[in-house]
């Protein structure tokens, strides 16, 4: 275990107004201590994922929670041989997580957390709809059994699919899922904004989820998309069996040199 290396993902909404500021002294301490990955810092908050050796991962973690205003930061960890990114990136954005639309900000409201050890009786209540707020590529890998997929190619498209086909009045209460929490937080913000009163989402996302949820308990069906070289983790958080073709988006077993679909050899 003391050669595995440590992946963390974190985010967090928050007030920092001095954003900008963060970053130079951020990124030092990150390439202190020897990691690589992204971090995005915005008005609204922090988002990163970062991979190194234990200690040094938690260094930086340590690092950020110095600050008031991190201090209650939490991560969803998993474990490779290596480290799954190139290089290290510490970014600037408008948004840590993009959703382009008004009345979506979770520091002022919020859909409820709910436990992953309290989701499967949630998500097998007739009167709950169930919506996969990730994109139609990802749910193609793994999903939980009877959630909508809004097949959208990217995040901010969802606000559209869930206006045209959610109404407040008629879909009292909604439950929504993402790979570590953050895309429901913003998403289930804009519901509420839009009139929705019952919305709930995974704490800490489907990594939580097959973190803290034994397999012979789970409902999760297949491997979770990550942003990063190991494209997939299975349930217990190792890297997956599956890849995708980067020109037609099929699910690709990693043993093929090609897409069986289109033929393409770019697969991720």
């Amino acid at each position: 275990m003391s050669d595995q290396i440590l992946i963390s993902a974190f985010y967090k909404f928050v007030q920092l107004p001095d954003y900008a500021d963060l970053k130079p002294r951020l990124l030092a301490e990150c390439r202190d201590a020897g990691l690589k990955g992204t971090i995005l810092l915005a008005e609204e908050g922090i988002n990163g994922t970062i991979a190194g050796r234990a200690e040094a991962v938690a260094r930086v973690l340590n690092y950020l929670r110095t600050d008031a205003r991190f201090a209650s930061l939490t991560t969803k960890d998993s474990t490779h041989d290596r480290i799954p990114f190139q290089r290290l990136k510490v970014r600037l954005k408008r948004e840590i997580v993009a959703l382009k639309v008004d009345g979506a900000d979770p520091r002022v409201e919020v859909g409820a957390y709910i436990e992953p050890e309290a989701w499967n009786a949630l998500i097998k209540q007739e009167d709950v709809l169930l919506i996969d707020a990730r994109n139609d590529y990802e749910v193609r890998m793994g999903r939980f059994p009877e959630a909508i997929n809004p097949k959208t190619e990217s995040f901010n498209e969802l606000p559209q699919v869930l206006a045209d086909r959610l109404d407040p009045a008629l879909h009292k209460r909604v439950a929504m899922y993402c790979t570590g929490g953050i895309r429901c937080e913003k998403a289930t913000a804009w519901l509420l904004s839009r009139g929705f009163e019952n919305v709930y989402h995974l704490r800490g996302g489907i990594l939580k989820y097959l973190e803290q949820v034994e397999e012979s308990e789970s409902l999760w069906q297949g491997e979770c998309f990550v942003f990063d070289e190991r494209v997939t983790v299975d349930h217990a958080l190792r890297k997956g069996s599956i890849t995708i073709c980067d020109d037609c988006k099929t699910v690709v077993r990693l043993k093929d040199e090609r897409c069986q679909h289109c033929g393409s050899i770019n697969l991720l």
